[in-house]
């Protein structure tokens, strides 16, 4: 059989393709450019996939070393000031012209200790005893603790007897704070030693860790959980706030924050001076979603309280709020959030958004009763009379109707008087 047969059989043209045509239809390759500076085995190492970063300049790959310097690499020992024992080693050290270097090892300067202070005797027996801890164990645990660089982990697994990482941490830092107070000249010094601004707490630490053990042991149905509980409370308090805030009319921008009178807060409402049900609720709920989270940011939990107790005023008030923060010099996050700070910040908003609502009670008060004082000054005039002075009559003034208006045909008056009774002619007395 044929090539025609062939091409037949499997349905193809029988007029052969030219050259040209094949040499067309092939896919051409795409060349990469070797990069400048990088041998022909090394690039073909890689692929020809260039490094995201060049190690080495390339301009330092094509400097030739000078031609007096002759450069090699040898096995030699090395001199660590690091170290304090006599064990030797040995690197591969650039050796130039036969010289080997002299200067001390390039990583000596990494090696960082920690000064651990001495005490004496007579120190010990003035200012360091303690009825749970003896001098010898003091001893060992501050030679380990110089030994080991504080890594307390290791000085507890080093330790003679069953002590905490607490305990050692507890004991190291009493006895450190206490030669710092014997042995400072005046308490200036020690006014920015950390060791004196943040000292040492073994029950926060303790706590610390448990909380940390809890949140590391969570499975991840659990944090899918909490993550859902605190996307839905955010949810459900974004809700809230909007509906209170179309339903609450806002505070008045341009009352003045000292206007309050002691006299009228007895004729206030209750709900100027207490906080509503409602927000007191809110903040029930707020605290017990924080409970559930177990570990979380202060900040966090001071923002959703901020939140819950603004739940029930309008955004002008909260700004007010704000505002009126500003004018104390108050920050409107606490820069360091402690619970009692935020305690007081909660608190100082609570009092703040009591007093703006007491003046808009009063105000609302004052201006009720003015309006009453105004309606019941007015004279009992009648509404169909107006009177007009005449400068050429003797007898005071005259009565003058009011201009009726003119009617037009097929109109009539709202209160139309009987045919049969004329006016009644004004007398001296209605004057």
């Amino acid at each position: 059989m044929g090539g025609t047969d062939a091409k037949d059989i499997l349905g193809l043209p029988k007029t052969p393709l030219s050259l040209t045509q094949e040499k067309k239809s092939r896919p051409q390759k795409e060349s990469h450019r070797k990069p400048d500076g990088i041998s022909r085995e090394v690039y073909a190492l890689t692929g020809g996939v260039a490094p995201l970063m060049p190690s080495i300049d390339v301009t330092h790959l094509k400097r030739r070393p000078p031609p007096d310097e002759k450069v090699a690499w040898q096995w030699l020992p090395v001199k660590s000031s690091a170290r304090n024992d006599d064990l030797q080693l040995y690197h591969w050290v650039r050796v130039v012209n036969d010289v080997p270097p002299s200067a001390d090892y390039s990583f000596a300067k990494y090696n960082k200790s920690v000064d651990v202070l001495k005490y004496t005797d007579d120190e010990y027996e003035n200012h360091l005893t303690d009825p749970v801890w003896t001098k010898e164990e003091t001893d060992q645990l501050f030679e380990l603790c110089e030994r080991f660089d504080l890594r307390f982990t290791v000085i507890a697994d080093r330790f003679p007897l069953s002590r905490t990482v607490e305990e050692l941490k507890d004991r190291y830092y009493s006895v450190t704070r206490a030669l710092l107070r014997a042995t400072a000249q005046s308490p200036s010094e020690l006014a920015n030693h950390p060791l004196m601004k943040e000292p040492y707490d073994m029950t926060r630490d303790r706590e610390r860790k448990r909380a940390l053990s809890m949140v590391l042991s969570q499975s991840r149905h659990q944090e899918k959980k909490d993550a859902e509980i605190l996307a839905e409370a955010k949810r459900i308090t974004e809700m809230r706030l909007a509906a209170r805030r179309a339903a609450e009319p806002d505070v008045p921008a341009n009352e003045n924050i000292g206007s309050v009178s002691p006299s009228s807060n007895s004729q206030l409402p209750a709900t100027a001076v207490a906080p509503s049900t409602l927000t007191m609720a809110d903040y029930t709920s707020t605290l017990a979603s924080l409970r559930m989270l177990h570990v979380y940011l202060r900040t966090y939990g001071l923002e959703q309280m901020v939140q819950a107790a603004s739940s029930a005023v309008g955004l002008r008030t909260i700004k007010r709020v704000e505002q009126t923060l500003q004018d104390l010099g108050v920050n409107l996050k606490p820069k360091v959030p402690t619970k009692t700070v935020c305690d007081e910040h909660l608190e100082l908003r609570k009092e703040i958004l009591t007093l703006l609502n007491l003046q808009k009670q009063y105000k609302e008060s004052e201006g009720s009763s003015h309006r009453e004082g105004t309606y019941a000054a007015m004279p009992d005039t009648p509404k169909d009379r107006v009177f007009a002075s005449e400068p050429f009559s003797f007898g005071g003034e005259r009565p003058i109707k009011k201009e009726q208006k003119r009617k037009g045909p097929g109109r009539q008056s709202d209160t139309p008087s009987p045919a049969h009774k004329r006016p009644r002619k004004m007398k001296a007395s209605d004057l």
